[in-house]
């Protein structure tokens, strides 16, 4: 459960969200995305907008507003969640050309490109058992691109990744910080953390401890509980 969260994240920027297990970092992507629905408070991006308490509880316009605000985003999750009987590029398709309704051909093309983006265009015709654990993340991630969402959430996805294969999504995470594009990112790698982040919230038992940019936080936190966290992160032994 998260209270009072207040997240301002500003275009072509990446704001990191850290803390320890159940503090709330998912719940918020997850309300962005409303995956899971608020019971209260507003979600903006970009100029669409939902107050969640004066939204009803169900029927047509509920569901067209949901959907319209979780048009904005897309999400890359913890496992990789892809279609086990359709090819990479199938897999990548599926949300332009079923959700979106976009010309099978354009979508096919923008599907290419995005292949390349992450480094698997010559990946495009197999299926996700023929794919490393990295491999797969990063067609998840050109899945999320391929609905042009105004706004990409991670949800610590390189947390189910052997330790050799992080980096790999990690840096297509990082290039697509470079070229501008809004993120939101869950995840336990601080030193990551460090070199992409606009904006780092410390999260502790549903409420933000600690927020300012990456040398506030990590490098200098002045809560209590920012710098225990960051201690046992950091220095385990």
């Amino acid at each position: 459960m998260i209270r009072g969260i207040d997240l301002d994240v500003k275009a072509g920027t990446t704001t990191v969200l850290i803390g320890p297990s159940g503090s709330g970092k998912t719940t918020i992507l997850r309300s962005v995305n409303v995956l899971d629905r608020p019971d209260s408070g507003t979600v903006r991006i970009d100029d669409v907008e939902v107050d969640f308490a004066a939204l009803p509880v169900k029927g047509r316009v509920a569901r067209a507003q949901i959907a319209r605000l979780r048009a904005q985003s897309g999400m890359v999750f913890q496992a990789h969640n892809l279609f086990p009987h359709k090819t990479v590029i199938e897999n990548v398709i599926e949300g332009p050309v079923q959700v979106q309704k976009r010309p099978y051909d354009e979508a096919v093309a923008d599907a290419r490109e995005l292949l390349e983006q992450v480094g698997l265009s010559d990946k495009a015709d197999q299926h996700p058992f023929q794919l490393s654990g990295g491999q797969q993340q990063r067609v998840g991630i050109a899945r999320a691109l391929a609905l042009k969402p105004r706004v990409m959430l991670f949800d610590e996805p390189t947390s189910a990744l052997d330790p050799e294969l992080v980096g790999e999504v990690l840096s297509v995470i990082k290039d697509l910080a470079t070229e501008g594009w809004t993120t939101v990112l869950v995840t336990h790698e601080i030193r990551f953390a460090e070199q992409v982040a606009d904006q780092v919230l410390f999260l502790d038992d549903g409420v933000v401890v600690e927020r300012g940019t990456s040398a506030q936080v990590i490098g200098d936190p002045q809560e209590d509980r920012t710098k225990q966290f960051l201690t046992r992160i950091l220095d385990p032994a």
